[in-house]
Formats: structure tokens, sequence, C-alpha cells
């Protein structure tokens, strides 16, 4: 995998630079436009993702062997961001797959990786993963989805919740106890790859038992779909055990651990990216608004608030590439990764809050870019482990260093 290198003076390496305008300029001409009518809609966006696949965003970070670009987690996350600018749906469609590739890279067998990940880089098929289940969510090792071997099979039986992509994907890569009597829990757990129909609410053939209930409705974070997933019975093939048995059995939390270690970055890049749009927004509207003849921004009161937005969404962009780019150096980066999710998730909200009151009563209108922005920020509060959980993270580990 290439690990972009940077200036002290550079944000940006000259390929990165090159990939991000070209997403920038995607998400101008092809999802802003589109964004509002499926956000109140609650539709797809297909024709979209099908652009997306054709300019290979679904192999980002998917070796070259494989079809992929290789690029590293820095690179992933400035995309994230551009496609967060423009609807935090849009890189939802992208970040739950990028998490599957990146199991399937780090711990998949050598088939597994021939198998899947070449379809994968071409958006084929698509990946979900699945932690949560209706009676918990942060607390990953009280999972009660229980699966046993049964002949050359692993039957699952459980149920999981707010599965993004939980209708369209062709894999869910799924926590469960395999172990129930293991001391502590989390060492009885086991990742498997669960292959499904895209498209199908009920499942049959090879994969019967695996049911999707109607996908969830929600406050924002529209046109992608957020579903339940029931496994009844349903029959796992040895062979698509993350890892292999001999390597993956009773593996699958610290498996899942590590790769919410960069899902907290894709969280970071996305508060990063709707904080960035709210901010462009509040620049513009707040030089076309006029009251006591002149325009807002040359309130003090105003410009103290683009100020603060500002400088908000810098300091969130900078703590999210500093853990991409220690996670792209080998190094642990769940303090960093805790960090930037933690601030930019709050950043998100805030800077976007601040726009919505710039733009006074028309923040309320629908017929307003903004009023989409301050329904989807909120997600990120509680999405890849809430604000609460990220301090409990931050601290923990800010212990374990400084330990005297």
């Amino acid at each position: 995998m290439a690990v972009a290198t940077t200036t002290p003076y550079t944000e940006k390496t000259d390929e990165q630079r090159a990939i991000t305008e070209m997403v920038h300029q995607f998400v101008d001409e092809q999802v802003l436009p589109i964004a509002e009518h499926h956000d109140h809609e609650d539709s797809f966006p297909d024709d979209v993702v099908e652009q997306m696949k054709e300019l290979g965003l679904f192999g980002v970070t998917i070796p070259e062997e494989y079809g992929g670009m290789g690029l590293d987690l820095t690179t992933y996350s400035m995309i994230v961001e551009e496609l967060s600018r423009g609807w935090i749906s849009i890189s939802g469609i992208v970040n739950t797959h990028f998490i599957g590739s990146y199991l399937l890279m780090k711990f998949g067998t050598d088939e597994q990786k021939e198998r899947w990940l070449p379809r994968m880089a071409t958006g084929e098929i698509r990946a979900a993963f699945s932690l949560s289940e209706p009676g918990l969510g942060s607390d990953v090792q009280a999972i009660s989805s229980r699966a046993k071997r049964d002949g050359d099979a692993w039957t699952i039986n459980g149920q999981k919740m707010w599965v993004t992509n939980g209708l369209r994907s062709g894999l869910v890569f799924l926590l469960a106890k395999t172990d129930p009597d293991a001391s502590p829990p989390y060492k009885g757990m086991t990742c498997f790859i669960t292959e499904k129909e895209p498209g199908a609410s009920e499942n049959s053939g090879e994969y019967a038992g695996l049911t999707v209930p109607p996908q969830i409705k929600k406050m924002g974070y529209k046109g992608v779909e957020s579903t339940e997933l029931v496994y009844e019975d349903y029959r796992c093939p040895a062979e698509n055990v993350l890892g292999g048995e001999d390597e993956g059995l009773n593996k699958g939390f610290g498996q899942m651990m590590d790769a919410l270690e960069v899902g907290r970055v894709n969280v970071a890049a996305r508060g990063v990216g709707i904080a960035q749009r709210g901010l462009e927004l509040a620049l513009r509207y707040s030089q076309e608004r006029k009251t006591f003849g002149k325009q807002i921004a040359d309130h003090q009161a105003i410009q103290f608030k683009l100020a603060d937005m500002a400088t908000k969404v810098e300091a969130a962009r900078l703590l999210t590439l500093k853990a991409a780019r220690l996670k792209d150096a080998g190094e642990r980066s769940d303090l960093e990764a805790g960090m930037a999710k933690l601030y930019a998730s709050e950043a998100g909200k805030e800077v976007v809050e601040d726009s919505f009151r710039i733009h006074g009563g028309y923040g309320y209108s629908k017929e307003y870019e903004i009023e989409r922005l301050y329904r989807d920020a909120p997600l990120l509060l509680i999405g890849e482990g809430t604000s609460e959980i990220q301090r409990m993270v931050i601290g923990k580990k800010l212990l374990q260093r400084h330990k005297i």
C-alpha cells in the first residue's frame, strides 16, 4: 500500500490533491444537485452510485493486484470528507464497504481475498458490517448472536441492528459468539463473512435463513438504508470464518475493534465534511442577506461565529489527518482516532447549528440545504461509538500511556 508523504507546509501530496479535486468536482456536479430530492423521498441514489463505481471509489484502499487503487487511509479520509461535504449518505455507502474490505485485507485468507476483493473493488458486490443488536449498542461484549458448528458449516442465529447497506450489500461481516462460556466474553467471538442476495428481503436457497425487515425510518441520513438483519438457522460455510478457522476462530472481537479504529477516522472525516459544507453555506448566506442596511457578514456577531466555525473545521481536519497518518505508519491510533471522532463529530454538529442560526428563519425551511445538514449531523455523534464512549476510550488510553 502506498503511503503518502507531505512537507510540513502542505496538507496534500500531488496525488492526493488530484484525487480530492476530482471528487470535489464530482460532488459539486453530481451529488449536491440530487441530494435534496433523494433526502426528501428517502430514495437510494442509484445513478450516483453507478458513477462512484466508474470512478473507482469502492476500491480506493484495495490493493492494485485486486483491481483497486491501493491508496492509504489518509487519502481515503480526504475522499470521505469531500463526499460528506456533499451528502453524508453518499459517504455511508462507501464507508461500511471500506470497513469490510479493510477486514478482508488485514485478516482474510489468500483465498478469501482472491474470491471477494476484485468484485468489491469494482463495486459489483458491496459490503456491510454488523455489531449492534436491538438490545445493545456500544456494549459489544454483550452480543447475543450465536454460531454453532454443524457439519461443514456454522449455523448462525441472532438479530443485528443499524446495519448500513443492510439490504443492498452482498457481504455482511458479522460478529457472533462461538464460545458463549468464554471469560472474558470477548475471547469467544468470531467474525463471519455472511453472503446474501443483494436487494432481497427474504433470502432463499444457499442464503436461506437471512431476513431483512423494512428499513428503519430515520430523522436524517436518508437515501442509504439502515436495517435490521435477522439470522434464523442461517448456514455459513466454515471457509467463511474471517481468516479461516485456524487463525480466525474466537478472534473476531479484536478484528472488529481494529476495524473500528479506521471506522472512527471515517466518521471523523464525515464530521469534517459536513462542517465544511455548513461553513460554506454560512459564508455565502451571510454575504447575501442584508439587515439594517448592510450584509449580515458585516455584523461583528456574525463574524465571530464564522471565525469560531472555521477554526473548528480546521482543528477537526488536522486531528483526523493525524489519526489517519498514524494508522498508515503502522502505529496504534486508538487514542488519536477516538479524539478525532469525538472532536470532529461534535464540531460537525456545532458548526452546522451555527450555520443554521446564521440562516435565521430560512434555515428552518426545506428549501434551504442547511435544513438537511441539521438533521444529518447528529448521526455522527452516535455512529461508531457515542461521544461518551469516545471519552471513556480516550481517558482509558491516556492513563495506559502515562502510567506511573
